[in-house]
């Protein structure tokens, strides 16, 4: 039945796959309650894995979009949103996405970036309804964002597996850079996304430069434009 609505609808496949989580979603369970997750932990031999990879940005980050490791250019890349997410709450990308004035002049299209982040977050919800510290953050995300709000109630989903994002970085200008996301399949529920450039071109000129700047000892501090009056 399922499969018959979904080719009425003309779902596509994230689409698809978030319509038959709902489903099993609402199938009677012993302990519907909310939960927390136990605390994920990314292992010695996955950071490696991370630090090795010198010419690409990567990072390892869960469903919640929870950033949990990185290596050098990762950190580079991402900078500004590492440097004001430092303590105890796990630096998350929706957060920096919608929390942090910074994040509109680091992505060349806030927009569509806003609407994918939102899209990975409902996909999320679908398969797991009762991630409490999901439910968390999308609490703590509607009541202090309009555009969140906004999105969430459109109830768009979207697979996030590679793609291509402009930025705008305070050191290394305008990037063009292509990610693909692999799941860890030793850590369910662990993903390393990895940020290349195009050889030979402006982007990953731009992306040596950064990782030359992260290698440097003391990275000077970033410069933000100051806002339009």
């Amino acid at each position: 039945m399922l499969e018959a609505l979904a080719r009425a609808l003309q779902l596509d496949e994230a689409e698809r796959a978030h319509l038959f989580d709902l489903a099993r979603a609402l199938r009677p369970t012993s302990s519907p309650r909310r939960r927390r997750a136990p605390k994920q932990r990314v292992r010695p031999s996955i950071q490696h894995i991370l630090d090795g990879l010198t010419g690409a940005a990567a990072f390892v980050h869960n469903a919640r979009l929870d950033n949990l490791a990185a290596n050098q250019l990762g950190h580079a890349l991402y900078s500004d949103m590492f440097a004001r997410g430092a303590g105890p709450v796990p630096v998350n990308s929706a957060r920096y996405v919608f929390l942090d004035p910074g994040a509109r002049d680091f992505y060349a299209d806030w927009e569509r970036a806003a609407s994918d982040v939102v899209a990975v977050l409902r996909s999320a919800a679908g398969r797991d309804p009762y991630d409490r510290d999901l439910s968390d953050l999308v609490g703590e995300l509607s009541t202090q964002s309009a555009e969140f709000r906004t999105r969430w109630a459109a109830h768009n989903v979207r697979f996030h597996d590679t793609g291509t994002k402009d930025f705008h970085h305070p050191v290394g200008g305008d990037i063009s850079l292509t990610y693909n996301r692999m799941e860890v399949s030793a850590d369910p529920g662990l993903m390393i996304t990895i940020w290349t450039a195009e050889p030979e071109t402006k982007s990953a000129e731009a992306l040596s430069l950064l990782g030359s700047w992260a290698a440097t000892p003391e990275q000077p501090e970033l410069q933000h434009a100051p806002d339009p009056a």
